[in-house]
């Protein structure tokens, strides 16, 4: 790396919004200050699942710093369109799915040399994230396109969980966060591939909306794999998903409370 890879433009990527339309020091107005969900939502996630990390797995508390930091590096990105930029934004992506998948992916789908270990699966997820660094510092081109890819083996995932849950509210939300992750996929490959026709009706923003649909998406499957982690790993607590600030409306933040297993199980109606 080079003090060349600071500069702005250095990165060979470039999104659909028009440089420097609305501020003169800022490449992607509207692609940057989109991101501001991933600063201002975990907080509150942290708050919410404080009983979770008490309770359960502390690590939790990892997905949702994370999630500010690939907030602040792609808002840094879009800012600058540098390549330093660039590789900030990827690495925090991939950071958090190696997090993810260390936290939440079934034991009983572990390869069998883990054993069922969660420390060792999640050291194996550790090794790829650094094979991952490796490959986003050489070929920085082709990691947008490879970590898009890792979003289908998730959401295929969460499709065979959500066959295992007998809760109808749980099941609701995975409805809920497919959609969005379809709109937000949308969103991304229209404005990668079908600039001209976007900004042909001077609406080339599809990235940013991007930005808005996928932390929604992202942060609603940690929820979701958090309730599963709880309800096949952990038979002694029983998971029970939320909604703040009200719990009888299924809108608003989802999170996961957890009950002691000779306590009633409320609130999955």
């Amino acid at each position: 790396m080079t003090w060349e890879h600071l500069k702005p433009g250095s990165s060979p990527v470039d999104w659909c919004e028009g440089n420097y339309k609305i501020s003169n020091n800022i490449a992607e107005f509207v692609n940057t200050f989109s991101n501001v969900l991933f600063v201002l939502l975990p907080p509150i996630l942290i708050h919410l699942f404080k009983e979770y990390a008490r309770l359960v797995n502390p690590g939790i508390h990892v997905i949702w710093v994370l999630l500010i930091i690939v907030g602040l590096s792609s808002a840094y990105f879009h800012a600058t369109l540098s390549l330093i930029g660039q590789l900030l934004d990827e690495l925090a992506i991939l950071w958090v799915f190696m997090a993810g998948f260390s936290l939440f992916f079934p034991q009983r789908l572990f390869p069998k040399y883990c054993r069922g270990n969660r420390k060792e699966f999640a050291k194996l997820m550790f090794y790829f994230a650094l094979g991952g660094t490796f490959l986003s510092v050489w070929k920085p081109i082709i990691n947008a396109f490879a970590l898009m890819a890792l979003g289908i083996p998730t959401m295929m995932l969460l499709y065979k969980e959500l066959q295992r849950v007998k809760c109808p509210r749980v099941r609701r939300l995975g409805i809920r966060c497919t959609a969005v992750w379809l709109v937000a996929v949308f969103c991304w490959i229209n404005d990668r591939m079908f600039c001209d026709t976007w900004s042909a009706i001077n609406f080339p923003y599809l990235h940013g909306f991007w930005h808005i649909f996928i932390f929604i998406a992202a942060y609603t499957v940690c929820v979701l794999f958090a309730y599963f982690a709880v309800e096949s790993e952990k038979p002694q607590k029983i998971p029970v998903l939320k909604y703040w600030p009200k719990n009888s409306f299924e809108f608003g933040i989802p999170y996961i409370s957890i009950k002691h297993s000779t306590e009633e199980k409320k609130g999955d109606i």
